[in-house]
């Protein structure tokens, strides 16, 4: 029998695309290599900044990079693909569009998945870029789901951006004070779970340890979904299978 493989769009950022593996690697209820799922990654960094484009700022398109990042893993043999960079969602379309495998969607899944674990789920925060918030990828995806979404002001936004852009990938120190003040704005507007909707804040997450059960990892979500998709099962927290969908409080990974 050939094992499934997933196709990862990764560089995007590279730090959070190594996470995101070795996140693949801690969640799957595995006893030896062979019981891993298989990868195939392009850690393609020089992709074009997101966010900078969607703004206005740049006039270099990530698109055709990567439509030809996915085109190359589905020749490489990839059963579907996933991009653990929710910005780059913002051409999830077109990507789709040109290779003829599935495409897995972090926001869709990250959204769904909190109106299966927050009882009577109606507002849900956005933490994320704002590329991504001026796309409405998240804003949409909650109306499907007829819950609505909210996001920081203008100040706060810039906070995001500080803690995302000057401070993650920098490669320096996180201001976590910052980061609490962020969330706990969002849930003083009546949230009642918070989106880390960037794996930059993901990393975050994973730093300073954080296992807030009204904090929602989108890449941690997105892990969850490629392990199942490849037929694989989930280790719960006391290292047993758990099926996603009864990850009622989201995975926390080991320390």
């Amino acid at each position: 029998m050939i094992e499934k493989a997933v196709g990862i769009i990764g560089g995007i950022g590279p730090m959070s695309t190594v996470y995101f593996m070795e996140m693949i690697i801690n969640m799957t209820d595995a006893a030896k290599d062979q019981e891993h799922i298989n990868m195939v990654v392009l850690n393609h960094a020089t992709i074009p900044d997101r966010t900078s484009y969607i703004l206005g700022e740049s006039s270099e398109n990530p698109l055709a990079v990567m439509v030809e990042d996915a085109k190359k893993l589905q020749q490489a043999g990839a059963d579907f693909i996933v991009i653990p960079c929710n910005t780059a969602h913002y051409f999830f379309e077109e990507i789709k569009k040109s290779i003829s495998i599935p495409m897995i969607n972090i926001v869709e899944e990250t959204v769904q998945y909190a109106c299966r674990v927050i009882p009577d789920l109606k507002k849900l925060g956005v933490l994320a870029t704002t590329g991504t918030v001026q796309s409405n990828t998240y804003r949409l995806a909650c109306e499907k789901q007829g819950i609505e979404c909210v996001v920081p002001d203008a100040a706060g936004q810039e906070m995001v951006m500080k803690i995302i852009y000057e401070q993650v990938k920098a490669g320096k120190e996180v201001d976590i004070a910052l980061f609490y003040h962020l969330v706990e704005t969002l849930k003083e507007q009546g949230c009642q779970a918070v989106v880390l909707g960037c794996t930059e804040l993901s990393v975050v997450k994973r730093d300073f340890h954080i296992k807030r059960t009204d904090i929602i990892d989108s890449l941690e979500v997105l892990a969850m979904k490629t392990i199942v998709t490849c037929g694989k099962k989930l280790k719960n927290e006391e290292g047993h299978s758990a099926p996603y969908e009864e990850k009622a409080k989201g995975f926390v990974l080991p320390l």
